[in-house]
């Protein structure tokens, strides 16, 4: 019997793609490039967790996309785009499946940031039904 792990190398791994239910904001520098309380999380096996913003949350006028590329085999295509905010700039800053391959279909629309050149917060919501009611 083969180890597991030596198994799942074998095969591409499995995508799970599910809500975050709170506030996920991203920040160059002291500039906000996206914000929102819709994002999304992509866990896919050997890979850490990405939140992936809708394209309507995000500050496209500090991108700008460029001519990179990249394949995943389970996403599809992914296109890039550069940063300028605050005096700086950084390359392939965030990515995004705009025609994902099937497995992928609810990030389509989504953009993903480079957790090395972004300051990602990602804040959960408070559990109501855990809040204590203090009557008036």
């Amino acid at each position: 019997m083969q180890p597991l792990a030596a198994n799942s190398a074998r095969h591409p791994g499995a995508l799970t793609i599910t809500p975050f239910n709170g506030t996920v904001t991203v920040r160059f520098s002291d500039a906000i490039v996206a914000s929102t309380e819709r994002a999304k999380v992509l866990h896919e096996d050997g890979h850490d967790p990405i939140f992936y913003i809708p394209f309507e949350d995000i500050y496209f006028d500090l991108l700008e996309k460029t001519n990179t590329t990249k394949r995943s085999p389970l996403k599809g295509t992914a296109s890039y785009w550069r940063v300028h905010a605050v005096g700086g700039s950084a390359d392939d800053f965030m990515w995004a499946y705009e025609t994902p391959d099937t497995p992928a279909l609810a990030i389509a629309r989504h953009g993903a940031f480079d957790p090395d050149k972004a300051r990602i917060d990602a804040d959960p919501a408070e559990d109501k039904r855990h809040t204590p009611h203090i009557p008036e």
